[in-house]
């Protein structure tokens, strides 16, 4: 069954580029195009892609503006995942897109197999957290005031080993890795990390992340 994938981009071009390049992959289809936010939000209900490819930048309605709508109106966790574009690895809307609910972002220079593998790890609904710029931009906007809102009850509800569990997750690891470094079981670790989704109503990884450092845990 083939991954339905919606590129929202304000450039005729690039949109172009995304299309033939997504096409590529026989198990890729490209269901629309949205030139921004709006006409983002409105292919999203109409064709239900798996994924959409989000720029940030976009005339009447932005890319964080446009992910928060998608994800509010379906389902929880959401039908449909959206990964975030953008030309600048410390880009400040980024971290507000995470927020918004978007599972992780590429710099659009990513080179192409990298983007194709990504397309399928968030269709998979797992968060992408790596390249290391990702943990980077986290870490680097974490740190401002909106991040401490929610303060440590963030994480009153979860035990000892789960937050040492998504320390880790927050440093951008591995469930393979966590196994390692804490030592623990591959399968245990992925109970844990499961646990995490549901207690602090995460929908994957990247929401985890936001949580820890929303909680204090990274501080």
């Amino acid at each position: 069954m083939s991954i339905r994938v919606l590129v929202a981009d304000d450039q005729a071009l690039v949109r172009a580029g995304f299309r033939v390049l997504v096409e590529s992959d026989p198990e890729l289809v490209v269901v629309g195009e949205a030139a921004n936010g709006a006409q983002a939000v409105e292919l999203s209900r109409s064709e239900r892609p798996d994924v959409v490819l989000m720029d940030i930048q976009m005339p009447e309605v932005d890319g964080i503006e446009a992910t928060g709508r998608i994800l509010a109106e379906g389902p929880n966790p959401p039908a449909t995942r959206v990964l975030v574009l953008t030309t600048f690895d410390l880009d400040e809307y980024v971290f507000a897109a995470l927020r918004a609910g978007a599972s992780g972002f590429l710099l659009k220079d990513t080179p192409p197999a990298d983007l194709l593998t990504a397309i399928r790890v968030i269709a998979a609904g797992e968060g992408l957290l790596s390249p290391g710029v990702t943990r980077r931009l986290i870490e680097e906007f974490a740190q401002r005031p909106v991040a401490a809102v929610r303060a440590p009850a963030l994480l009153g509800g979860i035990t000892d080993r789960e937050r040492e569990v998504l320390r880790e997750v927050a440093r951008g690891m591995s469930n393979a890795e966590i196994a390692a470094r804490l030592h623990l079981s591959l399968s245990t670790t992925k109970t844990h990390v499961s646990r995490l989704l549901l207690k602090l109503d995460a929908r994957d990884r990247a929401q985890l992340v936001i949580a820890a450092y929303e909680g204090g845990l990274m501080s």
